[in-house]
Parts: structure tokens; C-alpha cells; sequence
């Protein structure tokens, strides 16, 4: 398995990991107060788009050819990390 294939597998992991931190905020969202709930809401459709953004870059990066991947992998990179903050704002926020 060259690189690219085994850096694609690994963020289609954390991209499946976000899909179920994002459900649980639903689960938690749904059982709230409304003025909770709307605030919940909102968060979690700003991380579904980020997350959207990042599966976007990440197929970009996967039908990339050998040679360029590297030069998309900044990009993915930066995206991943985005993701990453925005989920565990929106996590703390809603202990």
C-alpha cells in the first residue's frame, strides 16, 4: 500500500469517527430545551458543512496521481485540522 492510499484510509477513518461524534450531538440535540436545541442545531449544520469540505478535499487527494497528492496534502491537512477544532469547540460547549 503506498503512502497516499494509507493517508486516505486513515482520514476516511477520522471522517467516519466525526460522522458518529456528529450523531451524538444529534442524540443529545434532540433531547434538549428549544433555546438549547436551536443552538445545537446550528452547530452541528456547521460541522456537517466543514466535515462536507473535508470528504471533498479528501476525494480530490485520493484521485490524485502520485505525484501531485503531495502538493493536495497541505490542504487536506489544514481542513482535518479545521474539523478538528470546530468539533471539539462545539464539544466543550455542550458538556
Amino acid at each position: 500500500m503506498s503512502s497516499k492510499d494509507a493517508y486516505v484510509q486513515k482520514l476516511h477513518a477520522k471522517l467516519d469517527e466525526w460522522n458518529a461524534q456528529i450523531d451524538k450531538m444529534k442524540a443529545k440535540a434532540d433531547q434538549a430545551e428549544a433555546d438549547s436545541r436551536i443552538e445545537y442545531n446550528k452547530r452541528i449544520g456547521e460541522l456537517r458543512e466543514k466535515r462536507s469540505e473535508t470528504k471533498e478535499k479528501l476525494e480530490a487527494l485520493r484521485e490524485a496521481g502520485e505525484g501531485a497528492w503531495e502538493d493536495l496534502k497541505s490542504g487536506v491537512q489544514l481542513a482535518v485540522e479545521s474539523m478538528e477544532q470546530a468539533l471539539n469547540s462545539a464539544k466543550a460547549r455542550f458538556k
